[in-house]
């Protein structure tokens, strides 16, 4: 869970309190190297892809898995990251936090685009960065890598390189790091 969603979650300016810890850092580290695995072989090497991840949970995840990239075979695709606050479908809903500047300093136009996030929950986010995307060229394809899937789609929306499959309850909080995934509940 990335800091902008622990400050929206009512009651805004709550504190994640950590139940369970489900991934240790070594776990972090083999999810990150077999995702890279996965994008190589879904894509027959690095020939035209690009890595994006979102704001701001995503782009700790993104920058692991280019660097995976990088030593297996030995080039780093290009690394970008995406705000997708201003194309969400909740504003009004809940506050407007834009987190950090999208940066994707490359075209997009006949690319391999691997979205990267941290938690995939409702699909919402997802979707929204599928709108963003476009703003920034037409991709030849877009995937999805995520660290965790926790359920609860609300989107027809499937990832293709997953770290780890978590089910959850819908009122349980996921946060996921380079230092461990927890799972617990926003505290006053």
């Amino acid at each position: 869970m990335a800091e902008r969603e622990r400050r929206r979650t009512p009651p805004y300016g709550g504190v994640f309190a950590a139940r369970t810890r489900v991934m240790q850092p070594e776990e972090i580290k083999r999810a990150v190297w077999r995702m890279a695995h996965e994008i190589i072989e879904r894509n027959h090497g690095l020939d035209g892809l690009a890595v994006v991840g979102l704001q701001t949970g995503g782009v700790w995840l993104a920058e692991d898995i280019a660097e995976a990239l990088d030593e297996i075979e030995g080039a780093m695709p290009p690394v970008g990251t995406l705000d997708v606050a201003f194309h969400r479908d909740d504003i009004g809903l809940r506050p407007l936090l834009p987190e950090a500047p999208t940066r994707i300093p490359f075209s997009l136009d006949g690319q391999a685009v691997v979205i990267v996030d941290d938690v995939l929950y409702t699909g919402r986010t997802i979707r929204a960065a599928l709108d963003a995307l476009n703003s920034y060229g037409r991709p030849r394809s877009v995937q999805l890598a995520v660290m965790v899937d926790r359920g609860h789609r609300e989107l027809p929306i499937r990832p293709d390189f997953v770290g780890k499959n978590l089910p959850t309850r819908r009122d349980e909080m996921v946060d996921a790091r380079r230092d461990g995934v927890d799972i617990g509940e926003i505290v006053k």
